[in-house]
């Protein structure tokens, strides 16, 4: 007996024109399944989209979360507890076993994009 899978394709949204991402400034996007997307350009240009729901409390505030990096991984800190997750993987820095779901992110001529199939959860 042969077992299949099925995946339905990748879609791609757009999530903002281009110019309206800042590096190291978080935007929040509402997916049309109504999940909030925070979506972040670092200083060296890289996209990274994550959950916009702090884990610890429950607020919709990771996009306005501060950008850096800890020993060279990409990381955002909530704005409420300060709390530190890779922009990567989700991952928390503080706490193995807390992470954001990631989204695949691309630029496009004129906009960024999500694609709204692939949640990657990473503990």
């Amino acid at each position: 007996m042969t077992t299949t899978t099925q995946t339905r394709p990748t879609t791609w949204i757009d999530a903002c024109p281009t110019h309206r991402l800042h590096p190291e400034d978080g935007l929040a996007i509402l997916l049309p399944d109504h999940t909030q997307i925070a979506l972040f350009r670092t200083r060296d240009g890289h996209l990274y989209a994550v959950d916009n729901i702090d884990p610890y409390t429950g607020a919709a505030v990771i996009s306005r979360g501060i950008v850096g990096d800890r020993a060279g991984e990409p990381t955002v800190a909530s704005p409420m507890l300060k709390n530190v997750f890779s922009l990567r993987t989700g991952q928390s820095l503080d706490d193995t076993g807390v992470h954001l779901s990631t989204w695949p992110v691309r630029q496009g001529r004129t906009t960024v994009q999500i694609a709204t199939r692939a949640k990657e959860n990473t503990p």
